[in-house]
């Protein structure tokens, strides 16, 4: 019961940080320009256009859908815009302490998971933002618990989710289909194998593959999208359109002031600023305005060194062959959020797309602090020490709120919150 009571107290702690000031700052920020854009189409024609004509979009249409329910419930504004993301931005802080109640069986670990997950800016600036990564990270988080619930027709639901609102999901569904078959081929033999094997195909290739089809609805059902003209075939003209998403995707290599290569995100090394305004009054002779899609400094770079001794540990585990849950979920969330764009050295990538693997991140910092524990037998001293470890997070995180959540402060307050060059 204490449990559940400190995870509840801190979503609501992570809900009032993103509902309060939710509209601020005013008008578009970043690409919410396209995805809001989006939203009002699907509402009002149930397919996106640019006024009378067909609209090339190069992601599928759930989030811009959730980003529309929000606009049919509090109006075409900028709350009603981000409001969906702030609702599901604090979900995560609950579905990432059920995973670590899972994993983990320890009520410290798992508030602890929620705070963290309520503590980072990265997750913050998302819940607070119109755009689609937070609805993706979402899915995939959804998916990973029902995963290691060991629910498969509920995490493919989810994964066909994700995919439906950014492609990158795949990835996701690929590795959790690996590890699926892997038990699957495990744990039986010969004849046994047949319908195991067919309900897993079923699951993780045809589930999810309906769900995106079903995502297109609006397309298929309106003469109005791009392409639809095509050919006389639709599915010809739906897959046409979609190996035109697919060249723009993977021709994406325009310069932008903000590009980060993938070996910088883990550091933060150069996070994108998806606002910056110079206010007039703010008490001071020179203002700023910013909303900088910075995860919080502390709380990454101690999760890049948990990454590393995560990883370690797994080697480990493989040489001798020993199974360990945790740890296989951890490496395979890194790695299908991670690792594939090491493989897109020329596109134009962001550090933001890291918030869809900040949950493993997490779930790494807390592997740490479980076997510290287990070590140590649950020394009051060790838990003494991760408290302080949170509080300075905490501290950290308290220090740069200005900066991811819009506040006007003195240029001089904002420069001092430029801990590295690459930041501004």
């Amino acid at each position: 019961m204490k449990t559940r009571i400190g995870v509840a107290a801190i979503a609501l702690f992570a809900l009032a940080l993103r509902l309060i000031n939710l509209g601020r700052p005013k008008g578009f920020v970043f690409d919410e320009v396209y995805y809001v854009d989006g939203a009002r189409d699907y509402l009002a024609f149930g397919v996106e256009v640019d006024k009378n004509s067909p609209e090339f979009i190069v992601h599928p249409p759930v989030g811009k859908w959730l980003i529309a329910l929000g606009i049919k419930i509090f109006g075409d504004n900028e709350f009603g815009w981000r409001f969906m993301g702030a609702f599901l931005g604090t979900l995560l802080v609950v579905l990432i302490a059920l995973i670590a109640q899972r994993l983990f069986r320890n009520s410290f670990i798992t508030i602890l998971a929620s705070a963290l997950m309520a503590m980072d800016g990265l997750a913050l600036v998302h819940s607070r933002t119109a755009l689609l990564d937070i609805y993706l990270t979402f899915f995939i988080l959804l998916a990973t618990y029902f995963f290691v619930m060991r629910w498969h027709w509920w995490t493919v639901i989810a994964l066909g989710f994700a995919i439906a609102t950014k492609w990158s999901g795949l990835y996701f569904l690929t590795l959790f289909a690996i590890i699926a078959i892997y038990r699957v081929f495990t744990h039986n033999t010969g004849r046994d194998l047949i319908k195991p094997t067919l309900r897993t195909f079923t699951q993780y290739a045809i589930t999810p593959i309906a769900i995106y089809l079903a995502s297109w609805t609006g397309w298929f059902l309106s003469s109005r999208g791009w392409a639809r003209d095509h050919s006389a075939n639709v599915l010809s003209s739906f897959l046409h359109y979609h190996s035109q998403m697919l060249g723009f995707h993977t021709g994406l290599v325009e310069k932008h002031a903000y590009q980060a290569n993938p070996w910088s995100w883990m550091v933060m090394g150069r996070p994108t600023s998806f606002y910056y305004q110079t206010p007039k009054e703010c008490g001071a002779d020179n203002c700023a305005q910013e909303v900088l899609a910075l995860g919080t400094p502390f709380l990454w770079w101690i999760g890049t060194i948990a990454d590393a001794v995560v990883f370690g540990f797994w080697i480990k585990s493989l040489a001798q062959k020993r199974y360990e849950p945790q740890l296989n979920i951890i490496i395979a969330g890194i790695t299908a959020g991670y690792l594939p764009w090491f493989f897109f050295q020329e596109r134009t990538v962001f550090s933001f797309y890291a918030i869809v693997f900040q949950p493993f991140l997490i779930l790494a910092i807390l592997y740490c602090a479980y076997i510290v524990l287990i070590h140590f037998k649950n020394s009051r001293n060790c838990y003494i020490l991760i408290t302080v470890i949170a509080g300075v997070i905490f501290l950290n995180f308290i220090y740069f709120l200005p900066v991811f959540t819009a506040d006007v402060m003195t240029y001089e307050a904002w420069q001092a919150r430029m801990w590295l060059p690459s930041w501004i």
